[in-house]
């Protein structure tokens, strides 16, 4: 049928993005994901802009998308958007455990580094931003840990998960974008927990005025990451790595290997 050989290649092309980015050598795996966080930030200029100026968290949670914009433009990457291709990749033999904890960890790190660098920058240059990030950051690290917050969480990896398998669906760069500011438009928005994005605000918080502390965020942060993790996994990963494995045809060589990646 037309719509399984349609799977079966969308199959083996996500195996091969998956295992481009599995093996990377290290510098590139050290500057995709610093300046992941660094374009991630020019989405928060944005929200930041916005809300102040319209007191809308929604017209500026559409704004947000364009730091998610920049991250597709720029072939960089983002932590949790590795919930998808490169666990496919695994579940098809082409890497390990040990290479998706490696691309996890380094990922994190590096996007959490861009990510203060672009924090510094923003309260630097507008520290009329200030009372804002300070409550935004306080949305999340004074929030109880109970069934919203849980929720949230869940959410937050769904989102960005669903994400990555509508950029890896199309071929159109349109879709794509907008796509990306969908999914800027449900994050920042409507305040779903996200490991990464919502770390910076907290970051912004603490560097313009202090209010927050790094404890604070640990403590918010701890809890956050594995419900992101099995947002994705769980909800969108595992549900297209059971619909691939009821493929007769096994995973082969992807259409994409032997060329250049779309993400570097």
């Amino acid at each position: 049928m037309e719509v399984e050989d349609e799977i079966a290649d969308e199959f083996r092309d996500a195996v091969g993005e998956g295992a481009e980015r599995l093996h990377r050598g290290w510098r590139s795996l050290l500057a995709t994901g610093f300046f992941g966080g660094l374009e991630i930030g020019l989405g928060i200029l944005a929200y930041l802009a916005v809300r102040t100026a319209t007191g809308s968290e929604l017209l500026a949670g559409l704004a947000f998308g364009i730091g998610l914009v920049a991250l597709l433009l720029a072939h960089s990457e983002l932590f949790t958007e590795d919930f998808l291709i490169p666990v496919m990749a695994v579940f098809a033999k082409r890497g390990t455990v040990t290479d998706l904890l490696r691309l996890w960890g380094v990922t994190f790190v590096t996007n959490l580094a861009g990510g203060w660098v672009s924090m510094y920058m923003i309260t630097s240059a507008f520290p009329e931003f200030g009372p804002l990030l300070t409550e935004i950051a306080q949305h999340f690290v004074e929030a109880p840990l109970d069934l919203r917050a849980v929720a949230l969480s869940l959410l937050g990896g769904l989102v960005i998960t669903v994400l990555t398998r509508m950029h890896q669906g199309t071929d159109s760069d349109g879709v794509r974008v907008f796509a990306s500011m969908i999914a800027g438009f449900l994050l920042a928005g409507l305040g779903l927990f996200h490991s990464v994005l919502d770390s910076f605000f907290i970051f912004g918080a603490i560097q313009a005025e202090g209010h927050v502390s790094y404890l604070a965020w640990v403590q918010w942060l701890w809890y956050v990451i594995p419900l992101n993790l099995l947002g994705g996994l769980v909800f969108v990963t595992a549900m297209r790595m059971l619909r691939a494995s009821e493929m007769d045809e096994a995973p082969g060589p992807s259409k994409n290997d032997g060329e250049p990646s779309r993400r570097p």
